[in-house]
């Protein structure tokens, strides 16, 4: 006989999760920062999904799009991080009712985060021909290394400092 054991994470609050065959979202017994973002934007689209709409896919089709998602999957990752405050949701059309997505400044404070991943996929998984995508300084035109420093003049950026643009590849 086993001992009765509550279990008070998400995934077991979910009805639709039955623990023998989901892999739980949160991490029980980890009390870490790294966990606890893991818990909000670990999911395999969610950096992703943040990555278009900095690069100005805010629109649900063109995301889908870009991506490739199902569009339940994208509607439930467009939710979560909206309940999240990391994306907040426009309306720009009505009759149908059409809507944009735009980053918080939760979600823009997530740049560091995309540009370390850029960085570090830059130097191990690209292939010789270069980067396909390069981030630069908007005022210099200097390219920025996954520091966010620009290259050219030297300046720490911001996320509203730089842009991204074809790569070489």
């Amino acid at each position: 006989m086993q001992p009765t054991v509550i279990d008070l994470t998400v995934a077991s609050r979910n009805p639709a999760c039955d623990n023998r065959s989901v892999l739980y979202h949160d991490y029980p017994g980890q009390h870490c920062s790294i966990a606890a973002s893991l818990e909000v934007v670990g999911e395999r689209w969610s950096l992703l999904i943040i990555r278009d709409i900095l690069r100005g896919r805010r629109r649900f089709d063109q995301m889908q799009e870009s991506l490739g998602i199902a569009r339940n999957v994208l509607t439930k990752r467009l939710n979560r991080l909206i309940e999240a405050d990391i994306v907040e949701r426009r309306r720009y059309q009505t009759g149908p009712d059409r809507y944009e997505y735009f980053l918080t400044e939760k979600g823009l404070d997530l740049w560091p985060v995309l540009m370390a991943y850029l960085g570090w996929g830059d130097k191990y998984c690209e292939p010789e021909t270069g980067p396909p995508r390069l981030i630069v300084h908007k005022e210099c035109g200097g390219t920025v290394n996954d520091r966010r420093i620009c290259q050219k003049c030297g300046r720490e950026l911001e996320v509203r400092d730089a842009e991204s643009i074809p790569g070489p590849a």
